[in-house]
């Protein structure tokens, strides 16, 4: 990672940290997982996002990637 990359971490928000949690609990490389239904999951997200909070741990998160474009036309800042 960069120094640029470095700079540009934030502190994740407790929804940004409860979502992913509860993503992870309901999907495996992108398929669904049948081994937590959507209410436990979200259950448990819950639980480890207080944990993480308490336990005064920070989850960091990258800016937002930007969209490619499936545009054909040539960028106007590039070549």
């Amino acid at each position: 990672m960069t120094d640029d990359e470095k700079n540009a971490l934030r502190p994740a928000s407790r929804d940004e940290v409860k979502a992913i949690v509860s993503y992870a609990l309901r999907y495996l490389r992108g398929k669904r997982v049948h081994t937590a239904d959507d209410v436990m999951a979200e259950v448990t997200s819950e639980r480890i996002t207080d944990l993480v909070e308490q336990s005064g741990m920070v989850v960091m998160k990258r800016p937002d990637a930007v969209a490619p474009s499936t545009s054909g036309h040539k960028h106007p800042h590039k070549g």
